[in-house]
């Protein structure tokens, strides 16, 4: 579903990501771990084709990024540190807005589920910029999944949630990797991301420097004692 090869990116001299490879099977929920600096903003937003590469090659469900964008965006929802939403709209009306660039069926009713699932039913008709950055990130899960896109990418989706708010976050991607959906989250949260994720890559200095399988992972603390080791081996450090 997702293929990148030799991606490259530079801002000035500074190379952030070195030649780097990523695939994702259909339906694989990858959580995308790494250091600060290490990339993963960088890497998310050029699969989002938000940012173009240097150099290398981007596919997503067999469309090329940057020339095919307009294909991958009908594919994909994302959720970055930045909402995508309107302050001066609704939150029905910025999710009307978004399903109509999507042709959403049976849309108003597609919106109330979606709010509904979100927490956010109450707050229906009040404008967005009343609300807190916990609900208005509530509101961009929302937006994300409005089209049940075929891939989900979600950069450090959890920051700015309450409790709650990070429990539906949770059961929202459940319900999204159940429907077969494939999902990409980069995450420092290593326990929510163990519970969660089918795999697990450590991206270290703009490159992909382990990967491990959820199988292969008995506790949280297997997963810790992983990440570390990968982050300090001197591969991580050679670029």
């Amino acid at each position: 579903m997702i293929r990148v090869r030799k991606l490259v990116k530079r801002f000035g001299p500074k190379i952030v990501l070195r030649s780097m490879d990523f695939d994702v099977a259909a339906g694989e929920f990858v959580a995308l771990l790494g250091p600060n600096g290490a990339g993963k903003t960088t890497f998310l937003r050029i699969l989002a084709s938000l940012s173009r590469p240097a150099l290398g090659e981007v596919r997503i469900a067999g469309y090329r990024l940057p020339d095919q964008a307009a294909a991958v965006r009908r594919r994909l929802g994302v959720v970055s540190h930045q909402p995508l939403l309107y302050g001066d709209l609704t939150a029905m009306e910025n999710l009307r807005f978004y399903g109509r660039m999507y042709a959403i069926d049976d849309m108003e009713r597609r919106i109330l589920d979606v709010l509904e699932m979100v927490g956010l039913a109450n707050r229906r008709h009040d404008l967005v910029r009343t609300f807190s950055r916990g609900m208005q990130q509530r509101l961009a899960i929302g937006r994300a999944v409005l089209h049940d896109p075929e891939v989900m990418l979600f950069d450090e989706p959890h920051t700015g949630l309450d409790q709650d708010a990070c429990a539906m976050l949770d059961n929202v991607l459940r319900a999204v990797a159940a429907r077969g959906r494939t999902v990409v989250m980069t995450s420092h949260d290593l326990a929510r991301a163990a519970d969660l994720a089918s795999r697990f890559d450590v991206l270290s200095r703009g490159k992909i420097v382990a990967s491990v399988q959820r199988a292969e992972m008995e506790t949280t603390n297997n997963l810790l004692a992983f990440y570390r080791q990968a982050v300090s081996e001197p591969e991580a450090s050679r670029g």
